[in-house]
């Protein structure tokens, strides 16, 4: 921190997190002092393996009534929260609970929401909308990726809008967040990139978005507060891991270690932008999603390296403290700093995620879209360090259609 700048940190996380190989076994404990009749949201995968069956084992063990819903889907569409909350609502569950990736999560959130104050989904959008306390939520990541298992938002498909929508809030930030590593050995390689890349982009992101003013009341007027002394701890953490252990845990999915360092990456990425934010690669990933039905990991990723290159005249000294922290050799700062964005694009290559927004699906003729649409994302827009307007988000979706980091160096 500079002298002459205020230190200022915040942070919005879990009353509880438990982070470990075997934690998943708290489980029965943990819910049983926060409810009694328990929901869990999950999807088809996760609830035929073993260690679900075991979870609701110790659940009931513990004298909990349980009721599963394992129809959660990816990208979450409103009607599959919709299906899920008519099918739920005679239970009168008293806790949520989320097994798997993010959208399990993230489905847990929602319900969570609707069970404690009804209404029309599409009336919880943007920010500081849910008006109270939602149903106590915990949460058991199957991957390591999206950190929703710490965060403040879920994001859901609106069919009708054609686009993926953000509801944030602080009273989505589940009540606890269980890590267990040994949940995510299962994932086959293509998921642990598309999770592990996605924690990346979080991180990366976190780090870099626009630092605000120290107003005492920042944290009551937005969500995401931008780049921080409290969150760049977690964002740094998260960026050492991944670049130490993404690629082992891709080729070896039984390496207990990188299985274990990618699964604390992705909860300390969660950490730093569930209260700095994220920005231009999220706000540009959603319509590329919508349009081209690939994964958010894989579309953040691709997006990120180019980002970066627009947003490095406004960065370069974070992207250099990024570098040295993973062990890039030491230089002038417009060196270092690029050096960094070429070892992002280097890592996301070796565990094959798309190199350009051609090869992830994207059609010539749609890059305007993409670039317009993106404008929409007023939460992400504000967030990030350079200035973003049409001209912008072209060049960046241009480059990334292209596969041409250069084409933005002079821009």
């Amino acid at each position: 921190m500079s002298g002459s700048v205020p230190a200022f940190g915040a942070l919005r996380l879990p009353r509880s997190v438990l982070f470990g190989r075997g934690q998943r076994h708290a489980l029965g404990s943990v819910a049983s002092s926060r409810g009694k009749r328990a929901l869990l949201c999950t999807d088809p995968r996760q609830s035929a393996q073993p260690e679900f069956a075991a979870m609701l084992a110790d659940l009931k063990a513990h004298g909990l009534e349980t009721h599963v819903f394992d129809q959660t889907i990816p990208d979450l569409p409103l009607a599959s929260i919709e299906a899920c909350v008519a099918e739920v609502r005679g239970f009168a569950a008293d806790l949520v609970i989320g097994v798997g990736g993010g959208s399990s999560m993230d489905m847990a959130k929602v319900v969570a929401v609707m069970l404690a104050h009804g209404g029309d989904i599409r009336s919880y959008y943007g920010e500081f909308a849910v008006p109270g306390p939602v149903l106590p939520l915990i949460a058991l990541p199957t991957t390591a990726g999206t950190g929703s298992e710490v965060t403040p938002v879920a994001v859901v498909a609106d069919e009708e809008r054609g686009a993926k929508v953000g509801i944030a809030s602080p009273h989505l930030v589940p009540m606890v967040a269980i890590c267990d590593p040994d949940l995510t050995v299962t994932c086959p390689p293509y998921l642990t990139a598309c999770s592990g890349a996605d924690a990346l982009t979080h991180a990366v992101e976190a780090y870099t978005t626009l630092a605000r003013p120290a107003d005492p009341l920042l944290t009551e007027q937005h969500v995401f507060v931008g780049k921080n002394l409290l969150s760049d701890q977690f964002a740094q953490l998260a960026v050492v891991n991944i670049f130490r252990f993404l690629e082992r845990a891709y080729r070896d999915g039984d390496d207990i270690e990188a299985r274990e360092g990618l699964m604390l990456a992705a909860l300390a990425a969660g950490c730093a932008f569930g209260t700095a934010g994220t920005a231009a690669a999220h706000a540009l990933q959603y319509p590329v999603g919508n349009l081209t039905h690939t994964a958010h990991g894989d579309g953040v990723a691709t997006l990120l390296p180019y980002v970066m290159q627009f947003n490095r005249p406004a960065c370069a000294p974070a992207f250099a403290e990024l570098a040295r922290a993973i062990g890039l050799p030491a230089g002038p700062v417009e060196e270092t700093s690029q050096a960094f964005i070429d070892a992002v694009a280097t890592l996301l290559a070796a565990v094959h995620i798309p190199g350009s927004l051609a090869e992830l699906g994207l059609e010539a003729d749609q890059q305007d879209y993409v670039a317009k649409t993106a404008l929409n994302s007023a939460r992400l827009v504000k967030n990030n360090p350079r200035p973003l307007d049409l001209s912008a988000m072209q060049s960046i979706t241009r480059a990334a259609f292209a596969g041409d980091r250069a084409a933005l160096h002079s821009i």
